[in-house]
């Protein structure tokens, strides 16, 4: 099963050197990844920057239209190339329908602020003590996941320990 999480870095740069990390666990086979983006907010910027990582993405990706449409529901700006109309209502309701609702877009929109930047990636099979080792350093916090509490909870003691 998928798992779609959401990771926050302290700073602008985070996610882009994070996905430098998740590209080299994916080469070594102890995660992979069905598709990824990333939002970067440099301090001052009226909006933030997002990108599709089309290198990591595996043969299941979303595709551009669906990041650009969850940034434009989350950032209120249409990205990646997607129109934001008609199709947000519909697109939001079925976001629901998989754990992605108004309180996801809300977090989100709380805590992506300027200066700081963030992975989104869908992903599965993660080796997690390999991957928490990948990730000393770098600060990630998950903000968001649609695992189990429990799943979470151990997600959230795995990456605790790096502190």
């Amino acid at each position: 099963m998928a798992t779609l999480t959401v990771w926050k870095f302290p700073d602008a740069a985070g996610a882009d050197a994070a996905t430098d990390t998740l590209r080299n666990l994916a080469t070594q086979k102890l995660i992979t990844i069905h598709d990824a983006a990333t939002v970067s907010w440099p301090e001052g910027k009226k909006k933030p920057k997002t990108r599709q990582l089309q290198n990591l993405a595996g043969a299941g990706a979303l595709g551009g239209a669906f990041w650009g449409m969850l940034f434009g529901l989350i950032f209120f700006v249409p990205l990646l190339g997607a129109a934001i109309g008609a199709a947000s209502g519909a697109l939001a309701g079925s976001l629901a329908d998989v754990g992605i609702d108004d309180s996801f877009i809300k977090k989100v929109r709380d805590q992506v602020t300027p200066g700081t930047s963030a992975l989104f990636v869908m992903s599965s099979d993660a080796v997690m003590d390999k991957v928490r080792e990948a990730f000393t350093g770098q600060q990630p916090e998950l903000i968001f996941t649609n695992l189990s509490d429990d799943q979470e909870q151990a997600i959230r003691d795995v990456f605790d320990e790096t502190d």
